[in-house]
């Protein structure tokens, strides 16, 4: 099966519904992109349990090299004030990440795709499909279809 270009601007499923405005479509574009930067700070968060947890891991080697090179106070600080440590009181980073997604990740992703269903009968990606569309080079070998 050949492989196809899209020509046909904003594509299917990224059409504008009849009597939309501009500046609803730009709008719901500024609330999807808010989310794509909360699905970001999520990805870090999510590099951060599993840093924390991986230099957690890592203390117990270095607690066992302390005691093997006689160091048994150093090695007795670190396990005591360190090892297993809260990241925030009561809480180690896998509480965090469930935290924050319960509280404030899931129902951002609710009210975006509210949002999209009242406002653009639950498209996605107007006003980046319209912008391709609008910036696009027509008649450019990349957009046409390959035989």
């Amino acid at each position: 099966m050949a492989e196809t270009r899209d020509e046909s601007g904003a594509g299917a499923g990224h059409e504008r519904p009849p009597g939309v405005g501009d500046t609803t479509v730009e709008a719901v574009g500024a609330l999807t992109e808010a989310l794509e930067t909360v699905e970001r700070a999520r990805g870090h968060l999510y590099a951060f349990h599993q840093l924390t947890g991986h230099a957690d891991l890592a203390l117990d080697r270095a607690v066992e090299l302390l005691r093997m090179a006689g160091h048994a106070r150093q090695a007795d600080l670190v396990q005591h004030e360190i090892l297993g440590r809260n990241v925030i009181p009561g809480c180690w980073t896998y509480q965090v990440v469930e935290e924050y997604n319960s509280t404030y990740y899931q129902p951002f992703v609710d009210v975006e795709a509210e949002v999209r269903r009242d406002l653009v009968a639950g498209r996605r990606h107007l006003y980046e499909a319209e912008m391709k569309e609008a910036r696009r080079t027509h008649g450019h070998p990349d957009h046409t279809p390959r035989p």
